[in-house]
């Protein structure tokens, strides 16, 4: 390795980051220690997605699937080479996660419940996470959106997974094929458009469950921000630990497969999940960089901290996610989802504090939107003032709209830093 040999496993790495794809060839070609850290797949796909083939051909990898390698190349004996750098992403992609899912502690147990109406809900369970085991398996989609037919009618159609692009075909043969320690997860926002869908009236959709119809976001109309994807993944594949955006709640509904949750209330006096590390300001998460690595290391940890709850949604079942609560959720096996962001009126003092005073991480809302909580207030006021005159702060018998009303004040003052959005495409894609 020469002078390469000097530097630690992390430093080389970086350096190696910094090379197209014709030198990390060249420089593998020069001893088996070299090949073997750039052959790390990780480097080939951030390769792929910088540079994007609209007529790739999945390969089972992300170098050999770069550079179309259609027949198995040359093995080159490694052995002997020892580094935990490489080592790592490969052990968690071989272990088996659904360990992590059984002998859930009674006191951790998600509640399980057939069918909530609108007034159960914003009475006793808008802040508490809860499966629903009725009402998707009433969907039409429940019972047609089987892998074999979305491939047969949407085969063509490009999907948003990550940080590519792919036809559902394509994605479907990556899915199918990856050993990924963190596969890619197709997360589509404008499935609604794509598929030619009509949520709630078309005879192949879906419907939002009774129990979450209200939604104070649907006041803004076109300018609401994102709030309803299509999720598709492999085994392994999901998202780490955070909260939803814009101080919203949501649920999840698992039309195909099972997935575990793991799920932690939040408070300014509470630390965040074992394992993830938060800004003062909560602008910033860090957390290990895979689900499996999480798992492995702060599973126990996590079961036996307090109000830990935990449980797998299966088929045909939907989770509620109240705002707030932090949660980490993985495909035990390859699964198709819709998830929908809302806002009750449980929630919606924390909404307006979070789009007035955290201004900085507001997210999903098109560039033409300037002031999303100025917007957000007109309609309020416009179709349901008596919301805002019953917005009351519990603890101290204040009323919780002139705290945020003030604050306003200040902002337009001059107190409070201005506000600018800075999206590459017209639109923020955080992924809830």
């Amino acid at each position: 390795m020469g002078f390469f040999c000097q530097l630690p496993d992390e430093l080389l790495e970086l350096c190696l980051e910094l090379l197209d794809w014709k030198s990390l060839l060249r420089l593998g070609s020069t001893c088996r220690a070299l090949f073997a850290f750039s052959s790390n797949d990780d480097l080939w796909k951030f390769l792929f997605s910088e540079n994007p083939s609209v007529t790739f051909s999945w390969q089972g990898a992300w170098k050999s699937s770069f550079l179309d390698l259609r027949e198995r190349s040359a093995s080159i004996n490694c052995r002997g080479l020892f580094s935990d750098l490489l080592y790592r992403p490969f052990q968690c992609s071989q272990v088996d996660l659904t360990q992590f899912s059984v002998k859930i502690p009674r006191q951790n147990a998600i509640p399980r419940i057939s069918d909530l109406s609108p007034g159960e809900f914003s009475e006793k369970w808008s802040e508490s996470p809860f499966i629903l085991t009725g009402p998707v398996k009433e969907w039409p989609c429940f019972k047609t959106w089987t892998l074999e037919n979305l491939l047969n009618r949407y085969g063509d159609v490009v999907f948003r997974a990550e940080s590519v692009d792919w036809s559902l075909a394509q994605y479907v043969s990556y899915m199918m094929n990856t050993s990924d320690e963190s596969p890619l997860y197709l997360f589509d926002r404008d499935f609604v458009a794509k598929m030619g869908l009509s949520p709630g009236h078309d005879r192949d959709s879906y419907w939002i469950p009774e129990c979450f119809g209200e939604d104070l976001f649907a006041l803004l109309g076109e300018d609401r921000p994102d709030s309803r994807w299509l999720i598709i993944g492999p085994e392994r594949s999901g998202s780490t630990f955070h909260k939803d955006p814009n101080a919203t709640s949501a649920w999840n509904a698992v039309l195909s497969g099972s997935k575990y949750w793991i799920m932690f209330p939040s408070a300014t006096d509470v630390p965040p999940p074992p394992g993830v590390y938060v800004s003062d300001d909560q602008s910033e998460v860090t957390s290990p960089l895979s689900i499996a690595e999480w798992l492995l290391t702060y599973h126990e940890e996590a079961r036996h901290t307090p109000d830990c709850k935990e449980g797998i949604c299966h088929s045909g079942e939907v989770l509620h996610v109240p705002s707030g609560w932090w949660h980490l959720v993985v495909n035990l096996e390859a699964s198709t989802a819709i998830t929908q962001n809302f806002i009750p009126k449980a929630h919606l003092a924390a909404a307006l504090d979070f789009l007035q005073n955290k201004r900085e991480q507001v997210s999903g809302f098109k560039l033409s939107v300037k002031d999303p909580y100025t917007s957000f207030v007109k309609k309020i006021e416009d179709n349901a003032p008596h919301l805002l005159a019953a917005l009351t702060d519990t603890r101290t018998g204040k009323r919780k709209w002139d705290e945020i009303a003030c604050e306003d004040d200040k902002s337009q003052n001059g107190t409070r830093e201005a506000f600018t959005f800075e999206f590459a495409d017209g639109s923020d894609e955080d992924v809830p």
